[in-house]
């Protein structure tokens, strides 16, 4: 599996509708044009649709903000909600054929959280009818949003998630680690703990440690003591830098605030590690707080070659998740 900043096709994302997820859908769409707007200058956006009346009124929303029409390319799909990155495949090459290929792990909303969503399961292979490229089946639970690597052998992932027994109840720590190496091209998985408050994933690692390159990684860090989310987010910076890469080097481990808390009725998973790395541009969360310009100005500093565009996720984050959790990248082979 290449890493996400390697260079890409495309990136998948499905159009919102659902105001059940999303109470102000309306803005949820604008952050949508903007990513649409954002990154079809430089690569295609596949976007699932549920018919052809969305693919119209998706047009006439983003009539006046997009000149690279070559580049939106709609897929209809009947998808039960917009977590692509979860139920979307993990897609991965063989760099020496210069072939792509898709990982199509099971499904299963999260521990059974969310029967209504299981639909999803379904999302790779029928996308796949349209693409068309080899899909390796391992029937086992695994979401995109638990796992994130450097594209050279090392995989970051956490115990709440993957060793959870909603997910893969017959699987020890070794049986994980045999599916993650065999179906990513991995000799080397890196073990955190928990993740964030209000993460309803069971601690996906894309809100708490991200690659920024193959030796370095963003880690989330909470700055008051009193709250809920620092002494785990610590516990994970510690062990990064007590862990090593593919080939036994330590990390650079570079730190970066989380947002001020979030809430409505329960406190939401607000994180700027949710960032979307493009092959231009990285797009970030931001939550209308004062930690957004030292977060934009980190992310900046560790990539040099991209810009950084910031995109409202305040509504996103009621539906549990925002730009990395809706998207897929898509390397090219």
């Amino acid at each position: 599996m290449p890493a996400e900043w390697e260079q890409q096709e495309g990136i998948w994302i499905s159009w919102p509708e659902d105001e059940d997820t999303f109470p102000d859908l309306r803005c949820v769409e604008d952050a949508y044009v903007q990513m649409i707007q954002s990154v079809t200058p430089y690569e295609i956006i596949h976007l699932l649709v549920r018919d052809a009346a969305i693919a119209e009124y998706v047009k006439d929303r983003v009539r006046d903000r997009i000149i690279h029409w070559n580049n939106l390319k709609f897929h209809f799909v009947d998808y039960a909600d917009v977590w692509f990155r979860d139920y979307g495949p993990s897609f991965i090459i063989h760099r020496e054929e210069h072939l792509l290929a898709m990982v199509d792990w099971t499904f299963n909303a999260w521990g059974n959280k969310y029967p209504h969503l299981l639909w999803d399961d379904a999302i790779p292979s029928l996308i796949n009818q349209e693409i068309n490229i080899p899909r390796f089946v391992p029937d086992v639970v695994m979401e995109g949003g638990s796992i994130d690597v450097n594209g050279c052998g090392t995989v970051l992932t956490t115990k709440q998630c993957l060793l959870n027994p909603n997910r893969n109840p017959n699987l020890d720590r070794d049986g994980i680690e045999w599916y993650l190496k065999e179906y990513l091209g991995c000799s080397n998985v890196v073990w955190l703990n928990e993740g964030i408050a209000g993460d309803d994933t069971d601690g996906h690692v894309d809100d708490i440690a991200r690659f920024v390159n193959e030796t370095t990684i963003l880690c989330a860090v909470e700055a008051d003591p009193g709250d809920e989310n620092y002494a785990p987010l610590l516990e994970n910076y510690q062990i990064l830098k007590r862990s090593a890469d593919q080939e036994g080097k330590p990390f650079a481990v570079i730190p970066i605030p989380m947002p001020a808390e979030a809430r409505d009725e329960h406190r939401l998973p607000a994180s700027y590690v949710n960032f979307l790395i493009t092959n231009s541009l990285v797009l970030l969360p931001t939550f209308d707080n004062s930690y957004d310009r030292t977060a934009a100005a980190i992310i900046g500093r560790a990539f040099p070659g991209r810009q950084v565009i910031g995109i409202d996720c305040r509504a996103m984050v009621h539906g549990l998740g925002t730009l990395h959790c809706i998207s897929q990248q898509q390397p090219a082979p």
